[in-house]
């Protein structure tokens, strides 16, 4: 429940803070006005209602968005969540960042991002099949293969993807795989890609531990979440040598300096990730990120690093698994500290990086290997982290407006040379 809280009473910012971010990035890039003017909002913004006959007879209305920010490099690609939080503001500021991950890590797309209004924890397979369904026959004129491409996000999972790939197919009368990503492997999907966003993170993460001159093997980790995302990191970096330290889930937190037992925990926690509730030593998490430690990843929510904690995080490296975990102020004192912050943007790219893969596999009808795939991850996230970083240390700003650099680069060219601006 506190999570949620806080990413309601956070809401309204989002947009204002990716709108601030983008204005700023293009700034040190020397780009004029109106490229401003066009990357401020979403080219589409489509608002939708969604009847559902729920299991008890009556019928409920559901409200759905699709966002699709720029399409100057090629179709928009994004996730689908499902939240009872989710607005527009906070679809189009996803769709945004969508778009600096596409161009940060020089994928042929820009970014979008769907949401609908709804808590899937209360609702039965049965209805959110109908949900998800109905959201694709909404939103059917503007999204497909070549237009807007679907994924998984926030409460929405493979068989909601296989449900949302066979509604398509039905509307279009041929089977459309490219549609949307994150299917099961059956129906097109790619070997990977449900863990390449925590792969992402380590592969991100190695990188930053030399440019920080840390040694990733015996390094003290916090690992700020333990469900989907932070139960795969945990599990990473444990067999990858590092000490992990420090987990949360949202009722506290365990740390050890010594390390914790990874696999005892993850075979010990429950469907929604929780294990700190079986010790009697749990700490809350706002302690946790205060501890001792070399790398700190935040893979909860947003705003966990804030003004008032900033300057009592001890690690070396922050690296942000979650979106938008640390504010702006908290940004500018952890950097002026010589706190190596690698941005969500860069940090998660993981995933959509999988995702495009998966596209390109649908395309050319062939399948890769979890390794084939892995390899292939490595090497654009690499060359993502070596180009942002080095963009931070050539214009003497953080790695956060760095990226945001890096991403708008391509996009802000294509406009150009399509003589949008």
């Amino acid at each position: 429940m506190a999570v949620d809280t806080v990413r309601q009473t956070e809401q309204p910012n989002v947009l204002e803070r990716t709108q601030q971010l983008i204005k700023k990035a293009l700034e040190h890039m020397g780009c004029a006005e109106s490229f401003y003017g066009l990357l401020k909002r979403p080219r589409r913004l489509m608002t939708v209602c969604i009847p559902i006959r729920m299991d008890d007879g009556s019928v409920r209305v559901f409200t759905g968005y699709r966002a699709q920010h720029n399409d100057a490099v090629g179709p928009t690609k994004g996730g689908i969540r499902l939240h009872p939080a989710v607005t527009p503001e906070e679809i189009t500021a996803l769709s945004m960042e969508m778009s600096i991950q596409c161009g940060l890590t020089d994928l042929p797309y820009g970014g979008g991002m769907g949401g609908i209004e709804c808590d899937p924890r209360t609702m039965s397979a049965a209805e959110l099949e109908r949900l998800s369904r109905g959201y694709v026959r909404a939103i059917s004129q503007i999204v497909g293969p070549a237009k807007d491409i679907l994924a998984p996000d926030m409460y929405t999972n493979v068989q909601m993807m296989a449900w949302m790939m066979d509604e398509y197919s039905r509307l279009r009368e041929f089977d459309s795989p490219g549609f949307i990503t994150g299917k099961p492997l059956v129906l097109g999907g790619s070997a990977g890609r449900e863990s390449s966003t925590a792969k992402g993170v380590t592969i991100v993460l190695r990188e930053a531990a030399k440019a920080a001159g840390v040694e990733l093997r015996g390094a003290k980790v916090i690992v700020q979440g333990f469900g989907h995302a932070g139960g795969y990191l945990a599990k990473f970096l444990h067999d990858a040598g590092a000490k992990i330290v420090g987990i949360a889930d949202t009722g506290g937190a365990l740390y050890h300096p010594d390390g914790l037992d990874v696999d005892y925990l993850l075979e010990k926690r429950d469907a929604c990730g929780a294990v700190t509730h079986l010790f009697a030593s749990a700490i809350s998490n706002r302690e946790l990120l205060m501890q001792a430690c070399d790398i700190l990843i935040p893979a909860v929510a947003e705003n966990q690093i804030t003004e008032e904690n900033a300057a009592d995080i001890q690690a070396k490296i922050v690296i942000e698994a979650a979106n938008g975990p640390t504010t702006a102020k908290a940004t500018e004192i952890l950097t002026s500290r010589g706190v190596l912050l690698v941005p969500d943007v860069l940090a998660s790219a993981g995933g959509v990086v999988a995702s495009y893969f998966e596209r390109v596999q649908n395309n050319q009808g062939c399948h890769w290997s979890e390794a084939e795939v892995y390899r292939k991850l490595d090497h654009l996230l690499v060359n993502a982290f070596r180009g942002v970083h080095q963009i931070a240390l050539e214009s003497k700003v953080d790695m956060r407006l760095a990226a945001y650099m890096a991403g708008l680069r391509k996009m802000a060219e294509a406009m150009h040379w399509r003589g949008w601006v």
